[in-house]
Protein backbone atom coordinates (compact mmCIF):
# COMPACT_ATOMS: atom_id res chain seq x y z
CA UNK A 1 0.00 0.00 0.00
CA UNK A 2 1.35 3.41 -0.99
CA UNK A 3 2.37 5.51 1.99
CA UNK A 4 0.27 8.64 2.41
CA UNK A 5 1.97 12.01 2.48
CA UNK A 6 1.45 14.23 5.52
CA UNK A 7 -0.17 17.67 5.40
CA UNK A 8 -0.37 20.29 8.14
CA UNK A 9 -3.42 22.54 7.74
CA UNK A 10 -3.12 25.76 9.78
CA UNK A 11 -6.17 28.02 9.76
CA UNK A 12 -7.36 31.23 11.35
CA UNK A 13 -11.09 30.60 11.97
CA UNK A 14 -11.83 34.32 12.36
CA UNK A 15 -10.29 35.71 9.15
CA UNK A 16 -12.68 37.40 6.74
CA UNK A 17 -16.19 36.42 7.69
CA UNK A 18 -15.18 33.08 9.16
CA UNK A 19 -16.26 31.30 5.97
CA UNK A 20 -13.61 28.64 6.48
CA UNK A 21 -15.86 27.09 9.14
CA UNK A 22 -18.45 26.28 6.49
CA UNK A 23 -15.89 24.91 4.04
CA UNK A 24 -13.64 22.95 6.38
CA UNK A 25 -14.97 19.45 5.68
CA UNK A 26 -14.94 20.01 1.94
CA UNK A 27 -11.38 21.32 2.04
CA UNK A 28 -10.09 18.45 4.17
CA UNK A 29 -11.84 16.01 1.83
CA UNK A 30 -9.95 17.53 -1.13
CA UNK A 31 -6.68 17.03 0.73
CA UNK A 32 -7.49 13.40 1.62
CA UNK A 33 -8.61 12.55 -1.92
CA UNK A 34 -5.21 13.77 -3.13
CA UNK A 35 -3.40 11.26 -0.95
CA UNK A 36 -2.66 13.24 2.21
CA UNK A 37 -3.01 12.40 5.86
CA UNK A 38 -4.19 15.69 7.34
CA UNK A 39 -3.48 17.37 10.67
CA UNK A 40 -5.70 20.41 11.35
CA UNK A 41 -4.65 23.21 13.69
CA UNK A 42 -6.72 26.32 14.45
CA UNK A 43 -4.60 29.29 15.52
CA UNK A 44 -5.08 30.25 19.17
CA UNK A 45 -3.17 33.51 19.49
CA UNK A 46 -0.83 35.86 17.61
CA UNK A 47 2.31 34.11 16.29
CA UNK A 48 0.80 30.68 16.95
CA UNK A 49 1.10 29.71 13.27
CA UNK A 50 4.69 30.97 13.15
CA UNK A 51 5.86 28.93 16.13
CA UNK A 52 3.98 25.82 15.02
CA UNK A 53 5.43 25.88 11.50
CA UNK A 54 8.94 26.62 12.75
CA UNK A 55 8.88 23.67 15.15
CA UNK A 56 6.89 21.04 13.26
CA UNK A 57 7.00 21.68 9.49
CA UNK A 58 9.74 19.09 9.05
CA UNK A 59 7.28 16.34 9.95
CA UNK A 60 5.11 17.15 6.92
CA UNK A 61 5.39 17.06 3.14
CA UNK A 62 3.20 20.15 2.72
CA UNK A 63 1.96 22.98 4.94
CA UNK A 64 -1.30 24.67 3.95
CA UNK A 65 -2.51 27.83 5.70
CA UNK A 66 -5.84 29.60 5.51
CA UNK A 67 -6.50 33.14 6.71
CA UNK A 68 -5.58 36.66 5.73
CA UNK A 69 -2.21 38.09 4.75
CA UNK A 70 -1.19 38.03 8.42
CA UNK A 71 -1.71 34.25 8.64
CA UNK A 72 0.34 33.75 5.49
CA UNK A 73 3.04 36.04 6.91
CA UNK A 74 3.26 33.97 10.10
CA UNK A 75 3.40 30.70 8.16
CA UNK A 76 6.14 31.94 5.84
CA UNK A 77 8.10 33.49 8.73
CA UNK A 78 8.01 30.18 10.58
CA UNK A 79 9.23 28.40 7.46
CA UNK A 80 12.02 30.94 6.90
CA UNK A 81 13.33 30.25 10.40
CA UNK A 82 13.93 26.63 9.45
CA UNK A 83 16.96 25.20 7.68
CA UNK A 84 14.86 22.59 5.86
CA UNK A 85 11.73 23.98 4.24
CA UNK A 86 8.67 22.39 2.66
CA UNK A 87 6.20 23.90 0.15
CA UNK A 88 3.32 26.06 1.37
CA UNK A 89 -0.24 26.05 0.08
CA UNK A 90 -2.44 29.10 0.69
CA UNK A 91 -6.23 29.35 0.94
CA UNK A 92 -7.01 33.10 1.19
CA UNK A 93 -9.76 34.00 3.67
CA UNK A 94 -9.00 37.57 4.70
CA UNK A 95 -10.40 40.96 3.66
CA UNK A 96 -7.71 41.97 1.16
CA UNK A 97 -5.42 39.03 0.25
CA UNK A 98 -2.97 41.04 -1.86
CA UNK A 99 -0.38 38.31 -2.27
CA UNK A 100 -2.91 35.65 -3.23
CA UNK A 101 -3.99 37.95 -6.04
CA UNK A 102 -0.37 38.33 -7.17
CA UNK A 103 -0.06 34.54 -7.33
CA UNK A 104 -3.43 34.16 -9.10
CA UNK A 105 -4.66 31.86 -6.34
CA UNK A 106 -8.45 31.44 -6.69
CA UNK A 107 -10.72 33.33 -4.32
CA UNK A 108 -13.05 30.35 -3.92
CA UNK A 109 -11.71 28.30 -1.04
CA UNK A 110 -12.38 24.91 -2.64
CA UNK A 111 -10.48 25.93 -5.78
CA UNK A 112 -7.60 27.32 -3.72
CA UNK A 113 -7.48 24.03 -1.80
CA UNK A 114 -7.18 22.15 -5.08
CA UNK A 115 -4.30 24.39 -6.15
CA UNK A 116 -2.58 23.76 -2.82
CA UNK A 117 -2.41 19.99 -3.42
CA UNK A 118 -2.62 19.68 -7.21
CA UNK A 119 -0.59 22.70 -8.32
CA UNK A 120 3.15 23.24 -8.64
CA UNK A 121 5.60 24.92 -6.24
CA UNK A 122 6.68 28.43 -7.23
CA UNK A 123 9.82 29.79 -5.59
CA UNK A 124 9.02 33.28 -4.26
CA UNK A 125 11.29 36.02 -3.03
CA UNK A 126 10.89 36.82 0.68
CA UNK A 127 11.87 40.00 2.51
CA UNK A 128 14.27 40.05 5.45
CA UNK A 129 13.54 42.96 7.78
CA UNK A 130 16.09 43.52 10.59
CA UNK A 131 16.00 39.80 11.37
CA UNK A 132 12.25 39.48 10.84
CA UNK A 133 10.54 38.52 7.57
CA UNK A 134 7.70 39.68 5.34
CA UNK A 135 6.03 38.05 2.36
CA UNK A 136 5.09 40.94 0.10
CA UNK A 137 5.25 44.40 1.70
CA UNK A 138 7.00 46.45 4.38
CA UNK A 139 5.64 49.99 4.73
CA UNK A 140 5.59 53.11 6.89
CA UNK A 141 3.62 56.32 7.00
CA UNK A 142 0.06 57.37 6.16
CA UNK A 143 -2.50 54.54 6.01
CA UNK A 144 -0.04 51.83 7.08
CA UNK A 145 -1.56 51.48 10.53
CA UNK A 146 -5.06 51.23 9.05
CA UNK A 147 -4.92 47.46 8.65
CA UNK A 148 -3.98 46.54 12.20
CA UNK A 149 -5.93 49.52 13.58
CA UNK A 150 -9.19 48.46 11.93
CA UNK A 151 -11.42 46.21 14.00
CA UNK A 152 -11.94 42.62 12.83
CA UNK A 153 -15.70 43.19 13.01
CA UNK A 154 -15.50 46.14 10.61
CA UNK A 155 -13.22 44.21 8.26
CA UNK A 156 -15.73 41.35 8.23
CA UNK A 157 -18.71 43.59 7.52
CA UNK A 158 -17.41 45.78 4.71
CA UNK A 159 -14.20 44.17 3.48
CA UNK A 160 -11.23 46.28 2.46
CA UNK A 161 -13.43 49.37 2.12
CA UNK A 162 -12.90 49.42 5.90
CA UNK A 163 -9.26 50.37 5.33
CA UNK A 164 -10.22 53.32 3.16
CA UNK A 165 -12.80 54.57 5.66
CA UNK A 166 -10.26 54.41 8.47
CA UNK A 167 -7.62 56.08 6.32
CA UNK A 168 -9.84 59.00 5.34
CA UNK A 169 -10.25 59.87 9.00
CA UNK A 170 -6.50 60.59 9.17
CA UNK A 171 -6.06 62.84 6.14
CA UNK A 172 -6.12 66.01 8.23
CA UNK A 173 -3.19 64.83 10.36
CA UNK A 174 -0.57 63.83 7.79
CA UNK A 175 2.74 63.15 9.51
CA UNK A 176 6.12 63.08 7.80
CA UNK A 177 9.33 61.24 8.69
CA UNK A 178 12.77 62.62 7.90
CA UNK A 179 14.85 59.75 6.53
CA UNK A 180 18.13 58.93 4.89
CA UNK A 181 17.63 56.10 2.40
CA UNK A 182 20.61 54.17 1.03
CA UNK A 183 20.54 51.62 -1.79
CA UNK A 184 23.25 50.43 -4.16
CA UNK A 185 25.50 53.52 -4.54
CA UNK A 186 22.69 56.05 -4.11
CA UNK A 187 21.47 58.15 -1.18
CA UNK A 188 18.12 59.95 -0.79
CA UNK A 189 17.41 62.24 2.16
CA UNK A 190 13.97 63.79 2.46
CA UNK A 191 10.74 64.09 4.44
CA UNK A 192 8.36 61.25 3.58
CA UNK A 193 4.71 60.67 4.34
CA UNK A 194 4.74 57.12 3.00
CA UNK A 195 7.13 54.42 1.90
CA UNK A 196 6.79 50.82 0.81
CA UNK A 197 9.17 48.05 -0.12
CA UNK A 198 7.12 45.46 -1.93
CA UNK A 199 7.09 42.22 -3.90
CA UNK A 200 3.47 42.18 -5.06
CA UNK A 201 1.25 43.38 -7.89
CA UNK A 202 -1.10 45.08 -5.40
CA UNK A 203 -1.10 46.69 -1.96
CA UNK A 204 -4.09 47.44 0.26
CA UNK A 205 -6.35 45.96 -2.41
CA UNK A 206 -5.16 48.42 -5.07
CA UNK A 207 -3.71 46.70 -8.14
CA UNK A 208 -0.58 47.93 -9.93
CA UNK A 209 0.17 50.58 -7.31
CA UNK A 210 3.49 48.86 -6.49
CA UNK A 211 5.04 49.53 -9.90
CA UNK A 212 5.43 48.10 -13.39
CA UNK A 213 6.85 44.76 -14.53
CA UNK A 214 6.61 43.22 -11.06
CA UNK A 215 8.10 39.72 -10.85
CA UNK A 216 7.87 37.75 -7.63
CA UNK A 217 11.08 35.77 -8.15
CA UNK A 218 13.54 38.25 -9.68
CA UNK A 219 15.52 38.99 -6.52
CA UNK A 220 14.55 42.68 -6.30
CA UNK A 221 11.89 44.74 -4.55
CA UNK A 222 9.79 47.58 -5.92
CA UNK A 223 10.30 50.67 -3.74
CA UNK A 224 7.96 53.67 -3.57
CA UNK A 225 8.67 56.72 -1.40
CA UNK A 226 6.28 59.69 -1.26
CA UNK A 227 7.62 63.11 -0.23
CA UNK A 228 5.79 65.39 2.17
CA UNK A 229 3.63 67.81 0.14
CA UNK A 230 4.13 71.47 1.01
CA UNK A 231 0.69 72.61 -0.10
CA UNK A 232 -2.69 71.25 -1.29
CA UNK A 233 -1.63 71.42 -4.96
CA UNK A 234 1.31 69.10 -4.35
CA UNK A 235 -0.89 66.73 -2.36
CA UNK A 236 -3.41 66.73 -5.20
CA UNK A 237 -0.70 65.79 -7.72
CA UNK A 238 0.44 62.91 -5.53
CA UNK A 239 -3.11 61.60 -5.18
CA UNK A 240 -3.69 61.95 -8.94
CA UNK A 241 -0.52 59.99 -9.73
CA UNK A 242 -1.39 57.19 -7.33
CA UNK A 243 -5.01 57.04 -8.47
CA UNK A 244 -3.95 56.77 -12.12
CA UNK A 245 -1.15 54.34 -11.27
CA UNK A 246 1.30 56.92 -12.67
CA UNK A 247 4.43 57.58 -10.63
CA UNK A 248 6.22 60.10 -12.85
CA UNK A 249 6.26 63.03 -10.46
CA UNK A 250 8.97 64.77 -8.48
CA UNK A 251 7.07 63.98 -5.29
CA UNK A 252 7.38 60.19 -5.65
CA UNK A 253 10.62 58.19 -5.77
CA UNK A 254 10.20 54.81 -7.48
CA UNK A 255 12.95 52.24 -8.10
CA UNK A 256 13.96 48.58 -7.76
CA UNK A 257 16.67 47.15 -5.50
CA UNK A 258 17.63 43.97 -3.65
CA UNK A 259 18.82 45.76 -0.50
CA UNK A 260 17.88 49.07 1.12
CA UNK A 261 18.72 50.85 4.38
CA UNK A 262 16.53 53.37 6.22
CA UNK A 263 17.86 55.76 8.87
CA UNK A 264 15.35 58.08 10.56
CA UNK A 265 15.66 60.80 13.17
CA UNK A 266 12.77 59.39 15.20
CA UNK A 267 11.31 55.96 15.74
CA UNK A 268 9.14 55.14 12.75
CA UNK A 269 6.35 52.54 12.98
CA UNK A 270 6.36 49.95 10.19
CA UNK A 271 3.90 47.33 9.03
CA UNK A 272 4.84 43.93 7.62
CA UNK A 273 2.16 42.38 5.41
CA UNK A 274 -0.45 44.59 7.07
CA UNK A 275 0.55 43.72 10.65
CA UNK A 276 2.49 45.90 13.09
CA UNK A 277 6.22 45.42 12.54
CA UNK A 278 7.62 47.57 15.33
CA UNK A 279 9.12 51.08 15.46
CA UNK A 280 12.66 51.62 14.16
CA UNK A 281 15.25 54.35 13.69
CA UNK A 282 17.57 52.19 11.57
CA UNK A 283 16.81 49.10 9.56
CA UNK A 284 18.00 47.06 6.60
CA UNK A 285 15.65 45.28 4.21
CA UNK A 286 17.08 42.54 2.00
CA UNK A 287 15.60 40.32 -0.68
CA UNK A 288 15.92 36.57 -0.03
CA UNK A 289 15.60 35.39 -3.63
CA UNK A 290 13.37 32.35 -4.28
CA UNK A 291 13.46 31.48 -0.58
CA UNK A 292 10.08 29.76 -0.13
CA UNK A 293 7.96 27.55 -2.40
CA UNK A 294 4.26 28.40 -2.61
CA UNK A 295 1.80 26.23 -4.52
CA UNK A 296 0.23 27.84 -7.61
CA UNK A 297 -1.70 26.74 -10.69
CA UNK A 298 0.36 24.57 -13.02
CA UNK A 299 -0.47 26.88 -15.95
CA UNK A 300 0.32 30.16 -14.16
CA UNK A 301 1.83 32.64 -16.63
CA UNK A 302 4.67 33.65 -14.31
CA UNK A 303 6.02 30.09 -13.98
CA UNK A 304 9.27 29.24 -15.78
CA UNK A 305 8.45 27.65 -19.17
CA UNK A 306 10.12 24.34 -18.33
CA UNK A 307 8.16 24.01 -15.11
CA UNK A 308 4.86 24.64 -16.92
CA UNK A 309 5.63 21.96 -19.47
CA UNK A 310 6.73 19.36 -16.97
CA UNK A 311 4.15 20.13 -14.27
CA UNK A 312 6.87 19.77 -11.65
CA UNK A 313 5.42 18.95 -8.23
CA UNK A 314 1.96 18.20 -9.59
CA UNK A 315 0.14 15.52 -7.65
CA UNK A 316 -1.89 13.10 -9.73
Amino acid sequence: MKKRKKLLFVLNPYSGKGQIKNKLLEIVDIFVKNGYRVTVHTTQCPQDAMHLVEKTAGKYDLVVCSGGDGTLDETVTGMMRREERVPIGYIPAGSTNDFAGSLKIPKRMEKAAEVAVEGVPFSCDIGRFNGDYFVYIAAFGIFTDVSYGTSQELKNRIGHAAYIIEGLKRLHTIKSYHMRVEYEDKVIEDDFIYGMVSNSTSAGGFKNITGKDVKLDDGVFEVTLIRMPKNPLELNEIITCLTNMRQSTEYIYSFKTDKIKFISQEETPWTLDGEYGGSHTELVIENEEKAVEIMVKSDAKFLPKQQKEQGIGQIV
